[in-house]
């Protein structure tokens, strides 16, 4: 089977800071692959390099056997790759409707939406609307409510399902859980594997070891810059997983393969 997104010899520097080392990255179609590394390993950094982000130094990425020179997130985005970022990259006083079509808003048909570019807000709030129910977010019960009335649960949920209704390709979710609490988290991780329902494949960056065993068809390890390794959780355990993240442990050749 061939990778839908594939990073081959990625190599990104900041002056004397090497972020990426010559780093492989393969993304099966339908996964959700889960990347894990210590903090500075450089595994945000491979992620902006295939999200468009950061423009590597060195190296290629294809997305669905073809190279792509992604010169921004937009540029990832026309292609069909979303990110869901820690911060979530939400504005806080604008509504549910507006957040979700932030930069992509639709224009009226005819006159006004060419001539004096009025928005079709009706539209908008319909295609979000349908696209919470798609993904069980039903407690949102005011598609017009402004994104800072709601629980941190509620916007991750957002900003997921945005990342849903135009991630046709891939979707990149970092530390969807960080700030959540138990019920919340539950929440999100049920969304996750909804969204993988459909056949999308995921991304998916965490320090929590629970979620990543629970959700991770493979678990990309990352180390100094490069992958390390790649493990199936049905075969490694949690603390399998930790020792190769922090070097307490080496994978043998064929882990490493």
């Amino acid at each position: 089977m061939q990778p839908i997104l594939k990073g081959t010899g990625l190599v990104k520097r900041y002056g004397k800071v090497t972020a990426l080392d010559n780093c492989d990255f393969e993304l099966m179609p339908g996964e959700i692959l889960a990347v894990i590394g210590d903090n500075g390993a450089g595994k945000s950094t491979l992620i902006k390099a295939v999200s468009g982000a950061v423009v590597p130094d060195a190296g290629t990425v294809e997305l669905e056997g073809k190279p792509v020179h992604f010169q921004s997130p937009i540029d990832a985005r026309a292609a069909g790759i979303e990110t869901v970022y820690q911060t979530l990259a939400m504005s806080p006083a604008l509504s549910i409707a507006d957040n979700m079509f932030m930069g992509r808003e639709i224009r009226q048909q005819g006159l006004m939406g060419q001539l004096f570019r009025r928005l079709d807000k009706a539209e908008m709030q319909r295609i979000a609307r349908e696209k919470l129910n798609d993904l069980g977010l039903m407690t949102i019960q005011n598609i017009n409510q402004a994104v800072e009335t709601l629980s941190g649960g509620q916007r991750q949920g957002v900003a997921v399902a945005r990342a849903a209704a135009f991630g046709s390709k891939v979707i990149i979710l970092d530390e969807p859980t960080a700030a959540l609490g138990v019920k919340e988290s539950r929440k999100v991780l049920e969304l996750i594997l909804d969204v993988r329902s459909r056949g999308i494949p995921i991304i998916l960056i965490s320090h929590n070891m629970p979620h990543v065993f629970e959700l991770a068809d493979r678990i990309h390890v990352h180390r100094l810059g490069k992958r390390l390794c790649v493990i199936d959780p049905k075969d490694y355990t949690m603390a399998d997983a930790v020792a190769f993240m922090t070097g307490a442990k080496e994978p043998t050749a064929a882990e490493a393969a």
